[in-house]
């Protein structure tokens, strides 16, 4: 979900920004620390980059001042981590205001805090749930796709009825701008979800082994190289 530009007046969008800047500020600290720690994964970064960048850019017209999305950082969340997808996600929204003016600079602060932080620690607590039940990959890949999703346009929902309350307050503008969303970002999401895990599904076939040394799977046959050895 994308807040277009002139939508956010004084001060919320200042509000926005100044909540943000702290987990971009972690996210760039976790982002230099895996390239120097692990230099493989700058293609797998920038891959998750990308991804987030075309699924982003799929606008569908919302509520005027809005737009509806799949996002793509509930994947990336998975694999680098949500810090990591809160600087991809600002990388991403800046691009797409300059270039295809989908969002906006003042309201950047805003679309980061719910496309690239609240959706991403969304699904990443989602996969690390699904993981400790033991469920599959697909299935934990699905949820916290979708669901990292459907929390984006949630907190957006509210970020839009603080600004726009309606005569019976907050809530019911929350109500308001949430029901609209629905009715495009439930079957977006659904899909995120889907398209999630036949990429998921890719890279671990044929990047398995960078995934299992990223932490976010362990590979059956992955072995020590002394227990190799012996064998």
């Amino acid at each position: 979900m994308h807040i277009m530009e002139g939508f956010l007046p004084h001060p919320w969008w200042e509000m926005w920004f100044i909540i943000a800047i702290p987990f971009i500020a972690y996210g760039v600290y976790k982002l230099t620390k895996i390239t120097k720690k692990i230099p493989e994964a700058l293609p797998l970064l920038a891959l998750m980059g990308a991804f987030v960048f075309v699924l982003s850019a799929l606008k569908l017209p919302s509520v005027t001042g809005s737009t509806s999305h799949p996002t793509g950082t509930g994947l990336a969340a998975v694999i680098v981590g949500p810090a990591i997808t809160s600087v991809l996600s600002l990388i991403v929204l800046i691009f797409q205001a300059l270039l295809l003016a989908h969002g906006g600079l003042t309201t950047l602060g805003a679309n980061v805090f719910s496309m690239g932080i609240i959706g991403p620690i969304v699904a990443y607590m989602i996969w690390l749930t699904c993981k400790k039940m033991r469920l599959s990959n697909s299935v934990g890949i699905f949820f916290a796709a979708a669901l990292g999703d459907l929390l984006t346009y949630i907190v957006t929902s509210i970020q839009l009825a603080f600004v726009f309350p309606t005569g019976t307050g907050f809530f019911n503008a929350f109500l308001k701008f949430s029901g609209v969303f629905a009715i495009t970002q439930i079957p977006l999401a659904i899909g995120e979800g889907i398209l999630a895990v036949m990429l998921f599904d890719f890279l671990a076939k044929y990047k398995g082994q960078l995934l299992d040394k990223m932490k976010v799977i362990k590979l059956p046959q992955s072995k020590t190289v002394q227990e190799t050895a012996k064998q």
